[in-house]
């Protein structure tokens, strides 16, 4: 996802040298390579924790005028001009529509054993609604296919931010209608998936396809709404949320789990002392008010109202009951803090503490280094909202990703963010944070929004002239992480 505004010895561990580590990739710790020692042990994941990597179908499948697809949202905007650097579009973007089988196979060299996708909606339904196109859902039934038989979970997503442009003609999510239209497309794929698809999440970070795509016009469909109509598109996204919990629950097989994968605001107290980690447990109530906090406790803030006034959502009587229809697990995106908290006497009982001007970041100007908030991120979820099965649905960074005299893409930033990220991960499993799994962003470089191609999160660099994907040095060391279930 991650759009946000405000090899000889390791040689190219390539495609071919990673398809044949996936046969003898360890499934635990060596003999002999220390694992008995206590403080290997300290670093160990819980048994059965799933290591996986994310994508997006805008972001990686291309062929977009293949097999029945309909045009969405992205499809519009990225041929608008001026709006994506470059003028850049996912016409092609990593042609994973074409190549999957092999994206399957480098998937298991990393030792993966789960991958996170998203659905296209105009693959499925061209007009959003109608008559369903059998091609589109072939392609998805492929693929799980060819995950299962390489041993990886698939977490589909049904929404990823592509819309399909027949619903935005009509209204798109100003209107109740696609919050309708879209649980009957997850009640359809989950009917039909569920034989071979366990988990289902419904939206992809409703706090960033809404505030990005309809308050600054960043994203797609690139809107600019006055606050009401602003927040009745929040509501309609979380309207669809629930629609489709209870679409998929009616629909799927018995055993079939839902969730959702938001990018919460992360509260990180500022110092480790109590009263700054009460105060972060408040915040996490109160800065996730119109999203999150909705869905976890089906009801919005009074906080959120009283600031909204005249501007608030219009809810009509079982609106909140479905929008809190309860989930099996929470998906959560994090990156950095959404602030540092400190505790005050003064209401709401916080204060959030600005961010230095020198603060360091990544390649990415927001992605500001802060691995605590994967600490914090599921902790406090865990805390507040008292979720007993957590997945970090997605975390990584953009890095310098540029190829060496040798070919080899040396990215040692990036290994440096999962190293200690990870590390506070970690700390959170052993705490008995029921995280139950970890989703890199990205398998590979990609399509990345308003970005285009010019920044890179992937383990896998692509050369888009070529669609050859060749292992960073990033690749290495998650798949040692992944093979033994514990930090390296």
């Amino acid at each position: 996802m991650p759009m946000r505004f405000t090899r000889r010895q390791l040689g190219t561990v390539g495609a071919s040298a990673l398809g044949a580590a996936a046969a003898s990739a360890p499934s635990g710790p060596r003999p002999g390579d220390g694992a008995d020692d206590e403080r290997e042990v300290s670093r160990a994941f819980p048994a059965g924790f799933l290591w996986g990597t994310a994508t997006a179908a805008y972001q990686i499948e291309g062929a977009v005028s293949e097999d029945g697809r309909g045009p969405s949202i992205w499809d519009t905007f990225t041929h608008t001009p001026g709006k994506i650097r470059n003028n850049d579009n996912g016409d092609v973007a990593d042609d994973h529509y074409h190549r999957y089988r092999d994206d399957v196979r480098l998937m298991k060299g990393l030792a993966a054993t789960a991958y996170r996708f998203s659905i296209s909606w105009s693959r499925i339904f061209p007009q959003g609604t109608g008559a369903p196109n059998p091609k589109g859902l072939d392609f998805y039934n492929r693929l799980l296919d060819n995950l299962l038989a390489s041993g990886i979970a698939p977490f589909p997503t049904l929404y990823h931010w592509d819309l399909p442009q027949a619903l935005q003609d009509r209204g798109g999510w100003e209107t109740r209608d696609t919050a309708k239209a879209f649980a009957d497309y997850a009640g359809y794929v989950a009917e039909k998936l569920s034989d071979r698809a366990r988990y289902f999440f419904t939206l992809n970070e409703c706090a960033t396809f809404v505030e990005l795509g309809y308050r600054t016009g960043v994203l797609a469909p690139g809107l600019k709404l006055p606050p009401g109509r602003l927040n009745q598109v929040r509501h309609h996204a979380l309207l669809a949320h629930g629609l489709a919990v209870q679409a998929i629950r009616a629909r799927s097989r018995a055993g079939t789990q839902i969730g959702l994968a938001e990018n919460i605001s992360v509260c990180v107290p500022v110092i480790e002392a109590p009263e700054h980690i009460a105060a972060a447990e408040l915040a996490t109530r109160e800065l996730n008010a119109p999203y999150v906090t909705a869905i976890m406790e089906g009801r919005y803030r009074e906080s959120f109202l009283a600031a909204a006034g005249a501007d608030a959502p219009k809810v009509a009587a079982e609106d909140m009951n479905a929008i809190s229809t309860p989930v099996d697990f929470v998906g959560i995106n994090v990156y950095l803090p959404g602030s540092y908290v400190s505790a005050s006497d003064a209401a709401p009982g916080f204060v959030s503490v600005p961010f230095p001007a020198k603060y360091p970041t990544m390649n990415s100007s927001w992605l500001k280094i802060a691995p605590e908030a994967l600490y914090w991120g599921p902790r406090n979820v865990a805390k507040v909202w008292n979720a007993s099965d957590i997945y970090i649905t997605e975390n990584g960074c953009s890095a310098t990703d540029v190829p060496a005299d040798d070919g080899i893409v040396y990215d040692t930033d990036r290994i440096m963010f999962l190293r200690n990220y990870l590390t506070q991960l970690q700390r959170a499993t052993s705490e008995g944070v029921p995280v139950r799994g970890y989703f890199h962003w990205s398998l590979m470089d990609n399509f990345e929004w308003a970005e285009g191609f010019g920044t890179r999160f992937g383990l896998l660099y692509v050369d888009y002239a070529t669609q050859q994907r060749t292992a960073k040095l990033s690749a290495s060391f998650y798949r040692e992480v992944a093979a033994r279930n514990r930090l390296v």
